[in-house]
C-alpha cells in the first residue's frame, strides 16, 4: 500500500508539504503542487484525510463557539465560517453553549479542546476569569466575532454597538418622538450577552444629546429574543402613558414588540413606531425599520484571518495588535417608523 511518505520521497518534499498540497492549501507553490500531484498519480496514492492531517501536525478542524445556534446572527456566522474553511481544507467543530453550564465547562475550561482543533472562533461569548486564563494559555490561534470578550493576542471583528444604538434612537428623535422607550437584554440572562449594554448606552447618549433625560420607566429589560420583546412591550403598556416609539436592542425583540402592540390593538407606526438593530432576514418581510449589520461579513473576515494564521499567511486587515476591526452599520428605513401623531392627525 502506497503511503504519504512514498509520495513525499518521489516528489522530493516533506510529508507536511504533501499534506498541504493535496488539501489545496495556498502555502504550496504551483510548481510544487504539480510535482506532488504527479507523484501521487504515478503511485496511485489515495488521500487519507487523517493521515494527511497528522503528517502536518494538524487536526484539520476549527472550533466555533456560539452562545446559541438558533439565533439568526450566530447561524449566519457559522454558515459563513464553515463554507470558507471547508474550501480551505478545514472541517468545523461547532460548540453550541445554549446556556448549559456543563457544556460551557467542557468547551472553555478543559484541555480536550486543544487536542481536537487547530484554531478557535469565539462568537459573542463573554468569558469568566478561569475561561479567559484557559484560552489565553492555549497554544492555538483564535479570532473573536462581535463584542463580549477579549483574549490577549486574538484579533476581533465587530460593529460599534453604541453607535448603532445612537443611529436608531436619533432616527426616532429626528421624526419628532420624545417619549422613546428602549427594550433590551436582561443582564442576568443565562447567555450573558453584552451587546445590549452598549446599545443601552447609545440609546441614553442620543437622548441626552437631544436634551431629553432618560426615563427609567421607559427602559425595560427582558430576554434578547421575540418572547422577550413581547413581555417587555406588554410591561411598557401596563405602566400607562405609553411611548410613541420603541427602540428594540435587536430585531427579534422588535418583532416581539410588533406582536404585543398588535395584540393590544395599537397600530404601527400610527400609534407607536418601532425600530431594531440587525436587519434580520425577516425584517424586510415585516417592513421593520432597523440598523443593519452583516454577520456574513463578520464571519468571513474571522474565517479568513484564522485560515491565514493556520497557513502562516496572515490575512489583512485583521491583526490583534491593531485592535478590533469595526464594520459599518447603516439605517434601513421601512414601514414601522413615522412621525408621532398630532391631535390634528389623530382626529383625521
Amino acid at each position: 500500500m502506497t503511503r504519504i511518505d512514498d509520495v513525499a520521497r518521489l516528489a522530493g518534499v516533506s510529508t507536511a508539504t504533501v499534506s498541504r498540497a493535496l488539501r489545496g492549501l495556498p502555502t504550496v507553490s504551483a510548481a510544487t503542487r504539480h510535482r506532488v500531484l504527479a507523484a501521487a498519480e504515478q503511485l496511485q496514492y489515495t488521500v487519507s484525510p487523517n493521515a494527511s492531517r497528522l503528517a502536518g501536525g494538524r487536526t484539520g478542524t476549527v472550533a466555533v463557539v456560539v452562545p446559541r445556534i438558533t439565533r439568526w446572527f450566530f447561524g449566519v456566522v457559522v454558515e459563513t465560517v464553515e463554507d470558507f474553511l471547508h474550501r480551505g481544507g478545514y472541517d468545523l467543530l461547532l460548540h453550541n453553549l445554549g446556556g448549559r453550564e456543563r457544556t460551557r465547562q467542557r468547551v472553555l475550561r478543559t484541555a480536550d479542546l486543544h487536542k481536537r482543533v487547530d484554531g478557535i472562533i469565539l462568537a459573542a461569548t463573554p468569558l469568566r476569569a478561569p475561561e479567559l486564563a484557559f484560552l489565553s494559555a492555549l497554544d492555538l490561534p483564535g479570532v473573536i466575532v462581535s463584542s463580549g470578550t477579549n483574549v490577549p493576542g486574538w484579533p476581533c471583528v465587530r460593529i460599534d454597538d453604541v453607535a448603532a444604538a445612537r443611529t436608531a434612537t436619533r432616527h426616532l428623535l429626528d421624526l419628532g418622538h420624545r417619549r422613546v422607550a428602549h427594550i433590551s437584554g436582561d443582564p442576568d440572562d443565562e447567555l450573558a450577552f453584552t451587546a445590549h449594554l452598549d446599545r443601552r448606552r447609545g440609546y441614553r447618549e442620543a437622548l441626552r444629546s437631544a436634551g431629553i433625560r432618560p426615563d427609567p420607566s421607559l427602559d425595560i429589560e427582558s430576554r434578547f429574543d421575540v418572547d422577550g420583546g413581547i413581555r417587555a412591550t406588554e410591561e411598557l403598556l401596563r405602566r400607562g402613558d405609553p411611548p410613541t416609539a420603541i427602540f428594540a436592542a435587536c430585531d427579534e425583540m422588535a418583532m416581539g414588540a410588533l406582536t404585543a402592540l398588535r395584540d393590544a390593538g395599537l397600530r404601527v407606526p400610527d400609534d407607536v413606531s418601532v425600530i431594531g438593530i440587525d436587519n434580520h432576514y425577516l425584517a424586510g418581510v415585516l417592513g421593520l425599520t432597523t440598523v443593519a449589520q452583516s454577520p456574513t461579513d463578520q464571519g468571513l473576515i474571522a474565517a479568513k484571518t484564522l485560515l491565514g494564521a493556520l497557513t502562516d499567511r496572515p490575512a489583512d486587515p485583521l491583526r490583534a495588535a491593531d485592535g478590533p476591526v469595526v464594520l459599518p452599520t447603516r439605517l434601513v428605513v421601512r414601514e414601522t417608523t413615522a412621525p408621532p401623531r398630532t391631535p390634528e392627525s389623530a382626529a383625521r
